[in-house]
């Protein structure tokens, strides 16, 4: 976190001191088709896409499952950007999604479109904070942005 906040504070300092062109982006959880699907260092709505297509009956989820996040689909995050890099605004600014879920919701999600009901299974792991979400007030304000696809909607075309 530090890394990122003193980075943004860089990118500022360029802008201000050499009239550099930036602009600051801060992307919540993005997701959706042609992402790292397996291997470790996928992001949990593919791995959990992933758990659900190849499961036969139960799932494993990291921690209880009650961590909260939101994710935001690629194609909703690509025009964000651009209406950024459009812009005078140098940021930073959030790009996300409000829509605020569990782990075990994720999960429930994936396994109605696939028709699935599988017996989640709750293991040690690494679960990060408790609960993360994007504030997209400033983004709505500055850009005139704000996302629509609901995480169902982009979990189907993932």
């Amino acid at each position: 976190g530090w890394e990122k906040l003193f980075s943004e504070r860089i990118f500022l300092a360029f802008n201000k001191n050499y009239n550099i062109p930036v602009a600051v982006a801060r992307y919540h959880n993005i997701y959706g088709p042609e992402g790292t699907w397996n291997g470790g260092r996928e992001k949990a709505p593919a791995a959990i896409c992933r758990k659900v297509i190849t499961g036969t009956d139960s799932i494993e989820i990291w921690g209880d499952g009650e961590q909260t996040r939101s994710f935001l689909f690629i194609d909703e995050c690509i025009e964000a950007t651009r209406r950024l890099m459009q812009s005078d605004f140098t940021g930073p600014v959030n790009i996300g999604s409000e829509e605020m879920v569990s782990i075990n919701q994720l999960v429930d999600i994936a396994c109605s479109i696939e028709n699935k009901n599988l017996r989640k299974i709750h293991v040690d792991g690494p679960t990060g904070v408790r609960g993360r979400n994007s504030n997209n007030d400033l983004v709505r304000e500055k850009l005139g942005w704000d996302y629509s696809m609901t995480l169902k909607q982009g979990i189907e075309k993932t």
